[in-house]
């Protein structure tokens, strides 16, 4: 048999020159990483909102091939500087104002940094017993804030588990609503199942139905659509991916009558609850659905609490196994502003949206296409003189020269046919001046197009 030839003191010194994790190394590049973002947040409104850069830009400026000798920190963030912001489209921006919000926050950063920092992959309770309880707590604190029904909790034999994002989250439920009604008319008629959405839901439910909530924030009747839905024993999901963190205000809790009848609930925390992406939220009222679905026993992961009953292995909760410990970043938001501050924020943004809808009825040629829920506004400009493909035409232009100035971002949806304009408030370092300024920039560009004769 043969020996190894292993150079020891060779090995030392390697790890010696380049050790990945040296904590004192580690502090002193981490002061500079947290000055570059507070620097960066300080000026963000310097940047263009929409990064103006052309497809292919990047590989026209950085190297050919990876360096084969280490480059010092600034070095690499004088790089970041010139070559990764300008390719930037600034989400935290307090200009932007489309798509949905993907909302950060101190404490929303801090919690990224300490799972990022423990780096524990929490696919079951043994593997980092601390990632599995945090979460099934912070799920529980959240629904009671959410006011949902106690069979949503864990106490009540629901519980609650943070997906990526909104699809995975969808891609988990019908999982499980399709393996439950397999169960119950055999697998033979795979081929007739159905999902059923209606004519708003988001796109990426397409995606989802394919693999295995709005353009408008429309709001579906849950209560009707939850007792058709029972009747036909129907799995129900309720995707309020946006709009649901406003539900811990009581006063739009409202919005979520009839949750009691649907199987499933899930938000986006990443959008509107400050604590950046992913952190997707989703409740279910019989967990059972979700594990027979989704659960794998290998071997190696065999363990007594989990053969025991006693815990939660939250990778038979979702389709990947391994798992980030996402529930830190959400505890640090919930203990760091508390519920008031939290419902206070969310208000505010509302209040930013109903005064730009009052700023948009001052000028008799805009116009509110779909009545204002939440921080959203859809409008568009409507000259007399044009017919509706034209007015199409025109906001078309109009959002493309305003996002081509760079000042502020907008997105469109269409509707019925209706081109229309989407004002979503809620990053947080949006204030009224924001608005202000973003409205008279849309009234700028619009002035300048019918000057340009586009009517």
């Amino acid at each position: 048999m043969g020996t190894l030839n292993i150079n020891h003191e060779l090995d030392d010194q390697i790890f010696n020159t380049i050790n990945p994790l040296d904590p004192e190394e580690f502090r002193r590049q981490g002061h500079k990483i947290v000055n570059f973002l507070a620097d960066y947040y300080q000026n963000i409104e310097q940047y263009p909102v929409c990064s103006q850069v052309n497809p292919g830009y990047l590989q026209k400026i950085v190297p050919n091939s990876a360096p084969n000798n280490p480059e010092s920190l600034d070095k690499i963030l004088k790089d970041v500087e010139r070559a990764i912001i300008p390719g930037l489209t600034h989400w935290q921006s307090p200009n932007f104002f489309a798509y949905f919000p993907s909302s950060g926050s101190t404490a929303g950063f801090l919690g990224e940094m300490l799972s990022v920092g423990f780096n524990v992959v929490g696919f079951n309770w043994i593997s980092s017993p601390a990632a599995t309880e945090l979460e099934s707590i912070v799920m529980d604190w959240f629904g009671k804030m959410l006011n949902l029904p106690n069979c949503f909790l864990f106490a009540s034999g629901g519980g609650g588990v943070l997906q990526g994002t909104t699809c995975e989250a969808m891609l988990c439920t019908i999982v499980a609503a399709r393996d439950q009604m397999l169960r119950k008319i055999s697998r033979e008629n795979f081929g007739k199942l159905v999902v059923y959405a209606s004519d708003q839901t988001h796109f990426s439910l397409k995606k989802a139905a394919h693999i295995g909530t709005t353009s408008t924030t429309s709001v579906d009747p849950l209560r009707l659509l939850c007792e058709i839905a029972k009747e036909f024993g129907i799995w129900v999901h309720i995707d309020a991916a946006y709009a649901g963190s406003a539900c811990i205000c009581p006063e739009f809790q409202v919005f979520l009558d009839g949750v009691e009848n649907a199987n499933s609930f899930s938000l986006n925390a990443h959008k509107w609850f400050f604590s950046t992406l992913d952190c997707c939220c989703l409740w279910v009222k019989d967990p059972s659905a979700l594990t027979n679905a989704l659960s794998t026993n290998p071997e190696c992961l065999r363990n007594k609490a989990t053969e025991l009953n006693q815990v939660i292995d939250y990778k038979d909760w979702q389709i990947a196994l391994s798992r980030r410990f996402r529930a830190l970043k959400l505890w640090l938001v919930l203990r760091s502003y508390g519920v008031t501050n939290l419902r206070n924020l969310i208000r505010s943004h509302v209040n930013m949206a109903k005064h730009f809808e009052g700023l948009i009825a001052t000028d008799k040629r805009f116009e509110i296409f779909v009545p204002r829920k939440f921080a959203m506004v859809c409008f568009r400009i409507s000259p007399l003189v044009l017919n509706e493909k034209e007015v199409n035409m025109f906001n078309t232009k109009l959002v493309e020269s305003i996002n081509s100035c760079g000042k502020l971002y907008l997105t469109h949806g269409v509707v019925g046919g209706t081109y229309i304009i989407r004002f979503a408030i809620g990053a947080s370092l949006t204030h009224y001046r924001h608005v202000d300024v973003a409205w008279k920039v849309i009234q700028d560009h619009a002035n300048a197009l019918l000057n340009q004769g586009y009517v």
